[in-house]
């Protein structure tokens, strides 16, 4: 299989793999020390939370339909997941919906599909969870065990009505992959945005997995276009956000995106507009763009690798 990452750009996103997207969950969590993570439950309302341990931030759910929870970080966590469940509610975990496929979000899977929980995500994710039943799947992928696999997909979106909440789950495109969800407490004014949303730093985009800027910032306006100045955001990193957290993201993007467009049009490399960097003004706020990963990522976005 060919993968997209050549060069000078398998060298920029080594760091981030390891940090954030888990390609092989399994190993990196094994590789990891889980002794010593708590998982923080904050309320969003009396029967909503954000959870936080290691990994892509979780939502959750709970009532007497059972507890309907957003990702699950990895598996070495899964009881401290299910012990954080328990303190706000006394029913079980019914539901898992994967906001994408990465390992930070999906690694406790198997263990809580062995244990009932019914997993649900987009078409994609199963595809690339599960690429020995696809021949056609081009970029990176890693084979999961069957009870990690999702039993219901979707396409464009799904909604759920469960304890007593309509939970609407909607697809975008390619975001920060091509199998992400976003999904809309309505009632509660609450989004959780997978890592279509990092917030306060650059975001990595997995274009190996289909992922694209433009879809990214489409990611964030369909969020403000329903959001107002109470609206509650989970990004898929850093802590809860407003959406004026989500407009200054936004507007970061589409800067970036821009200098680069401008840059591609007059004929610069992928070096070379790494070498410009574009982003320079921005570190102060966002973090240093390690190797030009995130501009690397938007310029591939743009060109195609070309």
């Amino acid at each position: 299989m060919t993968t997209l990452w050549q060069g000078t750009r398998c060298a920029a996103v080594v760091s981030v793999l390891a940090a954030v997207c888990a390609a092989g969950a399994p190993t990196l969590a094994a590789q990891q020390d889980m002794t010593d993570v708590v998982i923080e439950t904050i309320e969003l309302e009396s029967d909503l939370f954000m959870l936080v341990g290691r990994g892509g931030n979780m939502g959750l759910s709970v009532g007497e339909d059972g507890a309907f929870l957003i990702d699950d970080q990895f598996a070495p966590l899964t009881a401290k997941i299910q012990a954080a469940v328990a303190e706000v509610s006394d029913h079980p975990v019914r539901w898992v919906l994967n906001t994408h496929w990465h390992g930070d979000h999906t690694g406790g899977n198997e263990n809580l599909g062995e244990a009932g929980a019914m997993i649900v995500a987009h078409r994609n994710v199963y595809r690339r969870m599960n690429p020995a039943e696809f021949a056609d799947l081009v970029g990176r992928s890693a084979q999961a065990p069957r009870a990690a696999l999702p039993v219901v997909t979707f396409d464009e979106g799904v909604q759920f009505h469960w304890n007593g909440r309509h939970i609407r789950v909607t697809h975008i495109g390619t975001a920060h992959t091509d199998g992400d969800a976003i999904v809309h407490f309505p009632r509660a004014n609450v989004f959780h945005m997978g890592d279509t949303f990092f917030r306060g730093r650059y975001p990595f985009i997995d274009v190996d997995s289909g992922g694209g800027v433009d879809g990214v910032i489409a990611a964030a306006n369909f969020v403000l276009e329903q959001s107002n100045d109470d609206t509650r955001i989970i990004p898929g990193h850093g802590g809860l956000a407003s959406a004026e957290h989500l407009r200054e993201y936004r507007d970061m993007l589409e800067t970036v995106r821009l200098r680069v467009a401008s840059m591609v049009a007059d004929g610069r490399s992928e070096d070379e507009v790494v070498a410009a960097a574009p982003t320079s003004d921005l570190d102060a706020t966002w973090g240093e763009d390690a190797g030009g990963r995130f501009v690397r990522a938007v310029y591939f976005s743009l060109t195609g690798g070309n």
